[in-house]
């Protein structure tokens, strides 16, 4: 799964073009390395997202194409 799309299925980031802005101004880290919004995300990875001064890091659970509200959270576990 792309990993923009990934940010807004999981509800980190609203919209996902906000999160394509997010990976190409190179606010995003994959498992290390600055991502770019394309990057395909694979279970256990690990995501690093800094907004302004605060810093998000989550791990990757699951890789869902449609999911519920309710069901986002269980996407991913902050770390």
């Amino acid at each position: 799964m792309r990993l923009d799309k990934f940010l807004k299925n999981s509800r980190i980031i609203k919209r996902r073009t906000v999160a394509k802005e997010a990976c190409e101004q190179g606010r995003v880290e994959v498992n290390g390395r600055i991502a770019k919004p394309g990057a395909e995300l694979e279970e256990g990875d690990i995501i690093k997202i800094t907004f302004g001064t605060s810093e998000l890091e989550v791990k990757v659970d699951k890789l869902l194409e449609t999911v519920k509200k309710e069901d986002a959270e269980s996407m991913y576990s902050v770390l």
